[in-house]
C-alpha cells in the first residue's frame, strides 16, 4: 500500500522521460503498479471496507434522532358534540326558565309567599345570563383548535443486547477490510507476474533478433562465396539455389522476429501505462549472457501456505460466513434496548389544549422476544451454516492445489536448470561444428549442404540457449508466485 502511494511521483517523472530512459525490470514493475486501473479499483474497495468497518462500530454507541412535523387539517378535533355545546352554552336560560316556572307555581298556591318571592324573580334574568356565560366558557375551554398541529421529538436509543448481531457485524466488516487488502495484494502479484512475462519476452525477442541478424549475415556470406565458386565452376547451380533459399528463409525469420518484438514492446508499454508507440529500451537488452536466478531455490509448502494471498482471502471469507451464522441466529434471539425521548407539541396536551409549545420527557426499556415463527430461524441458521461449510471446503481444496502447484513449480525450476546446461553444451558443440564446416568448405572438402546443416544447427543451439535462459528466469518467477513471495 505505501509502496503504491510512494510511486506516484516516480510515475510522473518516468512518463515524462520514458523516450530517453532505459527501463529496468523494477522500473517496469513500478510503472505497472502505479498506472493499473484495476489496482486503483481494488484500493478504493479497501477504502470502502474501512469506512464500513467504522460505520459498524457506531452500532455500539447511542443514537440520537430528531424529528419534527406540521399538519394543517380542515376541521379541528372536538371533544363535545354540537348538541352538548348548545346545551352547555344555554344552561343559564334553561335554569332561569325552570326557576321562573317554580316561582309562579309557588305564587299561585300561596299569594303571600308569591309577593315575598317577587324580588327573587327579578334576579332570574341576571342569573340566567351569568350561567350562560359560564356554560359558554366551558364550551370554549373544551375547544382543541387542532387545525394547526406541530410536533417535535428527540429520541435517544442505546442497544443493550441484540443477540450478538452487532459484535458479529463488526467482525464481518473487519474481515471484509482484510479481504479487500488481500485481494489487492493478489492483484499486485498478478500484475508483477504479467510484467515480468512481458519484460522477458521482449528480452528474448531482442536476443533472437540479434541471432537472426547474425544468421542472415552468415548465410549471405555463404551465398556470396558460393556465387564465386559457381562462377569459377567448382560449385553447381543447385548449390547456389539451395543457399539462396536459406537466405530467404533467414530474412523471413528476421522479419517475423522484428514483428513479434514490436508487438511485445507494445504489450509491455500497455502494462506500464505508456503510449503504445513509445520507443523504449530495456536494461537487459545488451547482455550477452543473462544473469540467472538462484537455481537452488527451495520449494517450501509451509511458506506457500503462510504467504499465498488466495489462501488468506479464502480463510477470511470462511470467517465472514461463520459470523453470518451468528447474524442470522441473532434475529431470533431476544433483543433489549434503552430508549429516552423528549416530546414537544402545539397545541399542548399537558395543561389542557393550549396554543403553546410544551414538552415532556420519557424513558424506558424495549424488549423484543421472538416466540413462534414456524421454524424460520432454524432453517435460516442451517442455510448459513451450509454456506460456511462451502467456504471451508473451498479453502481445503485450494490448499491442496497450492501444495501441488508449489511442487510442480519446483520441478520446473530444476528442469529449466538442466535444460540450460544442455543448451550451453549444445551451443559449444554447434560453434565447433560450424567452425570445422567453414574451414572444410574453404578447403573444398565439405559440401555446401553440410555447411548449411552446420549453420542451421548453430542457429538452433543459439535459439535454444536463449529460450533456456528465459525459461529458467520465468520458472523462478512462477515458483516465487506459487510460494506467495513474488514482490
Amino acid at each position: 500500500m505505501k509502496r503504491i502511494l510512494s510511486l506516484i511521483v516516480f510515475t510522473g517523472i518516468a512518463i515524462g522521460s520514458y523516450a530517453q530512459q532505459v527501463l529496468t525490470l523494477d522500473s517496469c514493475r513500478t510503472l505497472t503498479l502505479a498506472n493499473n486501473k484495476e489496482l486503483r479499483i481494488s484500493q478504493e474497495k479497501i477504502n470502502a471496507a474501512r469506512y464500513q468497518k467504522k460505520a459498524a462500530f457506531t452500532n455500539f454507541l447511542p443514537k440520537i434522532d430528531v424529528m419534527g412535523a406540521y399538519m394543517r387539517t380542515q376541521k379541528e378535533i372536538s371533544l363535545l358534540s354540537d348538541e352538548q355545546k348548545q346545551t352547555i352554552s344555554n344552561i343559564g336560560t334553561a335554569t332561569g326558565a325552570q326557576l321562573q316556572e317554580a316561582l309562579q307555581q309557588l305564587g299561585a298556591s300561596n299569594p303571600m309567599l308569591g309577593s315575598l318571592l317577587q324580588p327573587l324573580a327579578g334576579m332570574i334574568p341576571g342569573l340566567s345570563a351569568g350561567l350562560n356565560g359560564i356554560g359558554q366558557g366551558i364550551v370554549d375551554a373544551f375547544r382543541t383548535d387542532t387545525r394547526n398541529m406541530t410536533l417535535g421529538t428527540a429520541t435517544l436509543t442505546q442497544p443493550l443486547f441484540m443477540g450478538g448481531k452487532i459484535i458479529a457485524y463488526n467482525k464481518i466488516t473487519k474481515y471484509a477490510e482484510q479481504l479487500a487488502q488481500s485481494q489487492h495484494a493478489t492483484g499486485m502479484q498478478d500484475l508483477i507476474l504479467n510484467t515480468d512475462q512481458a519484460y522477458w519476452q521482449v528480452i528474448s525477442l531482442v536476443n533472437k533478433k540479434k541471432l537472426a541478424e547474425s544468421y542472415v549475415e552468415l548465410v549471405r556470406k555463404l551465398d556470396s562465396d558460393v556465387e564465386k565458386m559457381v562462377a569459377e565452376g567448382v560449385a553447381t547451380q543447385a548449390d547456389g539455389l539451395s543457399v539462396k533459399v536459406k537466405v530467404n528463409e533467414a530474412e523471413m525469420t528476421l522479419t517475423q522476429v522484428e514483428n513479434g518484438l514490436s508487438l511485445s514492446k507494445m504489450v509491455l508499454c500497455q502494462l506500464c501505462g505508456l503510449p503504445l508507440d513509445s520507443e523504449i529500451r530495456l536494461a537487459d537488452e545488451q547482455m550477452e549472457n543473462l544473469s540467472l536466478p538462484n537455481v537452488y531455490t527451495e520449494s517450501n509448502v509451509n511458506t506457500a501456505l503462510a504467504n499465498r494471498e488466495e489462501l488468506r482471502s479464502l480463510e477470511l471469507a470462511s470467517q465472514i460466513y461463520r459470523q453470518k451464522v451468528n447474524v442470522v441466529r441473532a434475529d431470533f434471539l431476544p433483543s433489549v434496548a434503552f430508549t429516552a425521548n423528549y416530546l414537544v407539541t402545539n397545541p399542548s396536551l399537558i395543561n389542557g389544549f393550549e396554543n403553546k409549545f410544551r414538552g415532556m420527557w420519557a424513558a424506558g426499556v424495549v424488549v423484543k422476544i421472538p416466540v413462534f415463527h414456524w421454524g424460520e430461524g432454524i432453517y435460516k441458521v442451517r442455510a448459513a451454516k451450509a454456506e460456511a461449510n462451502i467456504a471451508r471446503y473451498q479453502l481445503e481444496d485450494v490448499r491442496e492445489k497450492v501444495e501441488l502447484q508449489v511442487t510442480q513449480s519446483s520441478y520446473k525450476v530444476n528442469e529449466a536448470s538442466k535444460r540450460l546446461i544442455m543448451a550451453e553444451k549444445n551451443m559449444d558443440k554447434a560453434n565447433e561444428n560450424l567452425r570445422y564446416a567453414n574451414l572444410g568448405f574453404k578447403e573444398g572438402v565439405i559440401s555446401t549442404s553440410n555447411v548449411l546443416e552446420a549453420q542451421t544447427a548453430w542457429l538452433s543451439a543459439q535459439s535454444g540457449k536463449i529460450d533456456a535462459q528465459i525459461d529458467l528466469k520465468m520458472s523462478e518467477v512462477y515458483l516465487n508466485k506459487s510460494m506467495g513471495t513474488l514482490k
